[in-house]
């Protein structure tokens, strides 16, 4: 069938409130459940039970095919309410979907568990010829099924799968608490600030103190905790600092006022901690203490479940890596390598620290001095060069860059300014592309949300919210659409959004990951796109896009001044370029001290306390850090990767895909970076393959060998330090 618009099934935000979601997730299961219901156990090949029933193999995974495009309806609806909780959540979105995570939950382990659908794979596994027939992507989303089966305990007695079903529930229910309370600590803070705790702040993050401040005056209006006179009183423009990552940041490294750096970094750090005295709008506390230990203890309890000495197990069971040892092996030994490098950023700060009258450098520091050396040793400011980087003029340089590399096409749809062709969309500030290939075959289509805003999660993601996909049977078509979502600053004083060059890479990390979704030619839904791919993995396609906005040739495609037009200076250009390892040392040690908390506290056992999770992240902070940490530091309070996302013992995944990406860019190194066959040979071997091969594959087959250490070490600028064992790097990269 050749695709179609019609094929990327828009939604119709203006027809999603909450309630009405909710009784479309309700139906689905109810369907899904029905189906279920008509499943009856088969008889395997050494079964001798005279009531069950024996199919082919045949039949076997047309039923699998039939219950997977019934699940579609629960995907879609699903997905929509979780994606307007991250983007949109307020009190009637946030009740709905929290009211049902224990209906999903129930509904995902009976699935897990259901034995006459687990026993028609396993018919299809065990019929040899049959399953030889298969193509490639279908098989392997068998296997993996079959994995996911054994995971979900489907081989566990009655008494135990209850008990492993309560085990999800309570899981389930306890993320969305964590995550909560780190959006309302957030939003909770504000600071109005006086005019001589303004200095130093540049006009980009006045203004974003300012827009704070209205923000400010709407919300204590709307509470009555200000009256119009109260508010008509305050002076214009009010500045308020918030701890949004725009406004943090900005006062973070430019407000020459230590003590307000300081307030704001004792915030950020001890957010849903048990400093953290603002409760939610029910009037419950926000400390996430009890949350993070419950979290272990029921992740441990459901890795005993299934047969693991831990959940670490758990979740390395469907990654690339073979053990906790391998994993902490892996980070110690880069660790070593970074060291350093990173005692002599540290160096570094300190030097130039003692010249603005700061003894010993403080966290609170760290971003204010660094910034001053880029300034003193490169010539460069973040804000020198912000109006470089318009967002609109980003936006198309990216564009142009994946044209040139893969021969694709973006088109925007449905602009919000357009009178017609009109694209639903759940903000005003959102827009939607179309992708096509070189022939102006449709691809697939997604949506940019790139801007902060009350009641929007932080950081920035791609959701894969729909797949690529095909159902003959029902003469079923849809192609891959996701959300790539972003807190960049917004517009303000006329002037498009300006970006920082951290923010461009962000940009440019969540279009790979886009990438990795819409450019799939799979159409088992299960293995297309970023869906079954290794999660340490994962990562490598936005990882690897991050180069472009690195290279000389990438960034003139980026870059012109938002009021001139004029490209980048040459001097900002090798200004920019050379503070590439500017605190390389300490960054790389910032995320291995993370990923290896990470580990360890899901590889202990018994399940470590609230206290117990402290004394870790201690540890680790003492046995791979080169700066000294408060004590107050509660980071691990707001960790989201791990206590309500999907890095729970994977956050080592960034580094271990860092070392995939490193790898593959240096073939463009070799070749040419915009080299058209070697562009060709990526989205050909990683970009379109998805989930349909193992990941080692997928790598070797574009590489040509296994991955090496080498390319990771000379972009992170190590590769003056030998103190990696060689056969310690020899075992880490065979694996990969």
């Amino acid at each position: 069938m050749t695709p179609s618009p019609l094929d990327l099934r828009l939604v119709d935000f203006a027809d999603t409130a909450p309630h009405t979601l909710q009784n479309q997730v309700i139906d689905a299961i109810d369907a899904a459940n029905a189906f279920l219901d008509t499943l009856t156990v088969i008889e395997s090949d050494s079964a001798e039970k005279t009531s069950a029933e024996k199919i082919s193999a045949e039949q076997a995974l047309a039923d699998v095919m039939s219950f997977d495009h019934i699940n579609l309806a629960l995907d879609r609806s699903w997905g929509i309410l979780s994606h307007l909780n991250s983007v949109m959540s307020n009190d009637e979105i946030r009740h709905v979907h929290h009211e049902l995570l224990p209906k999903l939950s129930a509904y995902g382990t009976r699935v897990g568990q259901h034995q006459p659908l687990f026993n028609r794979y396993q018919a299809i596994v065990n019929d040899t010829d049959f399953f030889a027939t298969l193509e490639p992507a279908r098989a392997r989303a068998i296997e993996l099924a079959l994995r996911s089966f054994e995971l979900s305990g489907v081989a566990l007695p009655q008494a135990e799968q209850e008990k492993f079903a309560a085990i999800q529930s309570e899981l389930s229910t306890l993320s969305a608490t964590f995550s909560d309370n780190i959006l309302d600590a957030t939003q909770a803070f504000a600071l109005p600030l006086e005019g001589s705790q303004l200095k130093g702040l540049t006009e980009s993050g006045l203004a974003l103190l300012a827009d704070a401040g209205e923000q400010y005056k709407a919300r204590e209006l709307a509470s009555g905790a200000l009256s119009q006179a109260d508010i008509d009183a305050l002076p214009t423009p009010y500045y308020v600092a918030s701890l949004n990552i725009p406004v943090y940041l900005a006062i973070m490294t430019h407000a020459d006022d230590r003590s307000l750096r300081e307030t704001l970094y004792h915030a950020y750090v001890t957010r849903a901690s048990e400093f953290d005295t603002h409760t939610n709008a029910k009037g419950n506390s926000l400390n996430n203490a009890d949350n993070m230990s419950q979290i272990l203890s029921l992740r441990e309890q459901k890795a005993k479940l299934l047969g693991f000495a831990n959940y670490a197990e758990v979740s390395l069971s469907t990654k690339m890596a073979d053990s906790v040892l391998e994993v902490e092996t892996f980070l110690r030994d880069l660790a070593t390598q970074a060291t350093p490098a990173a005692k002599a950023d540290l160096a570094q700060l300190q030097k130039y620290a003692s010249d603005y009258g700061i003894d010993e450098l403080q966290p609170w520091d760290s971003a204010y001095i660094a910034e001053k050396v880029k300034q003193s040793e490169f010539s460069l400011s973040q804000e020198e060069i912000r109006p470089y980087f318009p967002l609109p003029k980003v936006i198309k340089g990216l564009f142009t860059i994946v044209e040139r590399l893969y021969g694709i096409k973006v088109q925007e749809q449905g602009h919000k300014d357009a009178e017609s062709d009109s694209v639903s969309r759940w903000h005003d500030d959102v827009s939607f592309y179309q992708l096509f290939d070189a022939d102006d075959r449709l691809l697939g289509g997604f949506y940019f949300d790139l801007f902060a805003r009350s009641g929007k999660r932080g950081g920035a993601w791609m959701s894969g919210f729909q797949s690529r996909y095909s159902y003959e049977e029902l003469n079923h078509q849809q192609l891959p659409v996701c959300f790539m979502v972003g807190n960049f600053t917004p517009a303000l004083d006329s002037k498009p959004s300006l970006l920082t060059h951290d923010e461009v890479l962000t940009l440019f990390h969540e279009f790979g990951h886009g990438l990795h979704h819409l450019l799939t030619q799979v159409t088992v839904g299960d293995v297309a796109g970023v869906n079954g791919v290794e999660w340490d993995a994962v990562e490598l396609p936005s990882q690897f896009m991050e180069n472009w906005a690195w290279d000389a040739e990438g960034i003139a495609l980026i870059s012109s001044h938002v009021e001139t037009g004029e490209p980048l200076p040459k001097d900002k250009l090798d200004a920019l370029l050379a503070v590439k390892n500017f605190q390389s040392g300490m960054q790389t040690l910032r995320q291995i001290e993370f990923a290896l908390f990470d580990l360890l506290i899901h590889a202990h056992t018994p399940a470590l306390s609230y206290d117990g999770i402290l004394e870790t992240l201690n540890t680790v902070r003492h046995d791979i850090s080169v700066m000294q940490t408060p004590d107050y530091n509660r980071f691990a309070n707001g960790f989201s990767h791990i206590f309500a996302g999907g890095y729970a013992a994977g956050y080592y995944s960034y580094k271990w895909a860092e070392l995939l990406s490193a790898d593959a860019f240096s073939k463009f190194e070799e070749d040419g970076i915009f080299n058209p066959a070697t562009g060709k040979a990526f989205r050909e071997s990683i970009l379109s393959v998805g989930g349909s091969f193992p990941a080692k594959t997928n790598f070797e087959n574009f590489r040509g060998r296994s991955a090496s250490i080498d390319a990771l070490l000379r972009h992170n600028g190590f590769t003056d330090v030998k103190n990696i064992d060689t056969a310690n790097t020899q075992t880490t990269c065979e694996v990969i």
